[in-house]
């Protein structure tokens, strides 16, 4: 993405700002300048140098949860704004997120709030944490802010590493169970192919069906490979299609025990997310957009929006939620309580705790009942494959009894 540098007026004071944003086009610019009521002066694409970066370098949430917390802990010890972020630029062991946090403190050097100076580095600073930056400035809450940002990170990243790491066991067993299959068919049945061929005896059924799915493994291994490789991209194509997407969603909801998993962890991510943003004076309309844009699945999206608009309407949150039929009755129930109390934000933040324990439990459930299916699928097809190939040889030894 190109990187433009501006020079710009502040409308109220007349101030002379200079800065940097990243935009796809200087249209992007100039919209993000009005909005924070700059007058544009100068504007030009800065250039670019080559750097290399190694891999696996990123800016993990580790990173950030960090960055967090120690910029809570000297903003609350009372050092200011821009000597915190250049201690933080200082002692950070991450180099991207040691040039970020550089380009912040010039950016806020040069009048920028801290928000927009975070909102410009959207890799390292999600929409969700400039708001709530945004709403810490404003109500002079800063650290308090931070604090419940670096928990509600750790706290989220802990549930995305329980649903990943019940995706990557089936995940792990099922390409084995591939190359075992692919290595029989391809290098151990030919050999079995020409003993058979050397007698000229006549072969069983299930050992024909397993002979000639390796001799068109051998012909045509590129025309699999290629069919492969091409599935994968035309799945990719159909999922990054908002129809195509829903309908994938909805599968994974719909499937018996990974669904359940799926779904406990996206009411959890959706309570804790809008709890968060809510208790730190976000807006909830604000909240919910936000919220939206970080479920993860377009049949939780679609109605989070639809709250969204019903509020805006003048009606409820928890309306539109059980029209969706996605959350769970109790979910439904304890936001409309929190609604009418005035404490959705407490309320939220139970619900989250709550599943949170619900998607342990879930997950354990999955892995418990993946084990065996996995273990009975490979010994269904590997097994199936070696029985087929001795079927001839024990009617061999029947012969000559």
């Amino acid at each position: 993405m190109p990187v433009f540098e501006y020079t710009a007026k502040n409308a109220t004071t007349g101030q002379i700002l200079k800065g940097t944003f990243d935009a796809p086009t200087r249209d992007e610019v100039v919209g993000h300048l009005r909005k924070n009521r700059l007058l544009l002066v100068s504007l030009r694409e800065a250039r670019r140098e080559i750097k290399l970066s190694l891999p696996g370098r990123g800016i993990s949430t580790r990173d950030i949860v960090i960055f967090t917390r120690q910029f809570a802990t000297m903003i609350n010890s009372g050092l200011p704004l821009v000597q915190s972020l250049t201690i933080l630029a200082a002692q950070t062991e991450n180099l991207k997120l040691k040039e970020v946090t550089r380009s912040v403190v010039h950016d806020v050097e040069a009048g920028n709030t801290l928000a927009d100076a975070l909102a410009k580095h959207p890799t390292a600073f999600p929409q969700l944490y400039v708001n709530m930056v945004a709403a810490g400035e404003a109500g002079g809450i800063l650290d308090t802010i931070l604090m419940r940002l670096a928990t509600f990170l750790e706290k989220n990243d802990k549930l995305v590493r329980k649903v990943k790491s019940a995706m990557i066991y089936p995940a792990v067993i099922f390409t084995v169970a591939l190359g075992a299959i692919a290595i029989l068919l391809i290098f151990v049945i030919p050999v079995f192919r020409s003993m058979f061929e050397s007698v000229h005896m006549d072969l069983p059924l299930p050992t024909r069906i397993v002979i000639g799915l390796s001799d068109f493994l051998r012909v045509f291994w590129p025309v699999v490979i290629v069919g492969v490789v091409v599935g994968v991209f035309a799945f990719k194509r159909f999922r990054a299609t908002h129809g195509g997407r829903r309908r994938v969603d909805a599968f994974l909801l719909a499937m018996p025990v990974l669904g359940d998993v799926l779904r406990k962890s996206a009411v959890s991510r959706f309570t804790r997310t809008l709890g968060t943003l809510v208790s730190s004076g976000v807006s909830i309309l604000d909240g919910l957009e936000i919220t939206a844009k970080t479920a993860g699945n377009t049949i939780i999206h679609d109605a989070i929006m639809a709250s969204r608009s019903s509020i805006a309407g003048g009606d409820t949150i928890a309306a539109p939620l059980e029209k969706s039929g996605v959350f769970p009755p109790m979910v439904i129930s304890m936001i409309a309580v929190g609604e009418q109390t005035g404490g959705l934000d407490e309320m939220l933040s139970r619900i989250a705790d709550f599943y949170d324990d619900e998607v342990d439990v879930a997950v354990s459930g999955l892995l418990s009942l993946l084990e065996p299916i996995m273990i009975l699928f490979l010994g269904v097809i590997v097994g199936g494959m070696i029985v087929a190939m001795y079927l001839p040889i024990f009617g061999m030894m029947q012969v000559i009894q």
